[in-house]
């Protein structure tokens, strides 16, 4: 006698999510605090340390819910992989959930020293928890970022589609974690000018929504006082499915038709092979 194996439901999916977004967010919007507001690290470390926190997030929830941890991955997944549109709304609120309480403990670990170097939780810090146009400091404005997001993002989904592609030829021994990881070192290293590459809507908006309620007064606003946090949610979920489209398009359609058992992630080999008892 056989049966399949038992999947872990929505909810287990929705805790996935919730935990590998919190985890990513910790090393994320950390390294930015220690930067920002400590002095210690630089743009690398920075980058460095994005990548590791994607690394570990996705360790942390890929067995269970595919470990999307970004709304513009699961956006582009229920439109060119079959991934559920029922679960992309409970999955979006789920990312950033974990992004916004991952934040509220940064900002509660980091508090005694964002009071010393900015006691008006200005603009100076803000860029702790959310992104701004030109890092808040060079001449980019709100299209010029949100063209940047539309670009990276794209280029995030593009080539996580080639390496999550069981019909292409995707990193071996569980490592396509660690190759996501340095995909988004590389965009933090290439595309962090004009916008600070969220290129994920749940990073940005759920520390955004953080600060905002701990003493960031002017959280939803750009350096010019203009409304910007719409640019990191909008500009993400259009390059993500762009990105997505043109991976297709250029590769996915040439490749051999064999599906995998999952749409929208790569199964275990615990989901895809009968238990005998």
């Amino acid at each position: 006698m056989t049966q399949r194996v038992k999947l872990p439901g929505l909810l287990g999916e929705l805790a996935a999510e919730f935990a590998g977004t919190m985890i990513l967010i910790l090393f994320g919007v950390g390294v930015v605090a220690q930067v920002v507001a400590g002095g210690i690290g630089d743009h690398d470390s920075i980058a460095w340390a994005w990548g590791f926190g994607v690394v570990l997030g996705v360790y942390v929830a890929a067995r269970i819910s595919g470990a999307h941890l970004n709304p513009a991955v699961t956006v582009a997944l229920a439109v060119f992989k079959g991934f559920s549109w029922r679960k992309v709304l409970p999955y979006t609120l789920a990312q950033t959930a974990g992004a916004f309480v991952a934040a509220l403990i940064v900002r509660w670990n980091y508090s005694e020293v964002l009071a010393k170097v900015d006691p008006g939780h200005t603009i100076k810090t803000q860029g702790v928890f959310s992104t701004l146009p030109g890092n808040g400091e060079l001449p980019v404005g709100q299209w010029g970022g949100l063209r940047d997001q539309i670009i990276g993002t794209a280029i995030l989904l593009f080539v996580i589609l080639a390496l999550t592609d069981m019909r292409n030829s995707p990193p071996a021994a569980n490592l396509a974690p660690v190759v996501i990881g340095l995909l988004v070192v590389a965009i933090g290293m290439a595309w962090g000018t004009n916008a600070g590459y969220a290129i994920n809507p749940a990073r940005d908006f759920g520390p955004r929504l953080a600060s905002f309620l701990t003493g960031y007064d002017t959280a939803f606003r750009d350096q010019y006082g203009g409304l910007y946090f719409w640019v990191p949610i909008v500009g993400p979920l259009l390059g993500g499915v762009l990105g997505a489209g043109l991976y297709q398009a250029l590769i996915g359609r040439f490749l051999p038709a064999d599906e995998p058992p999952e749409p929208g992630r790569v199964p275990t080999p615990a989901e895809t092979e009968p238990v005998k008892v």
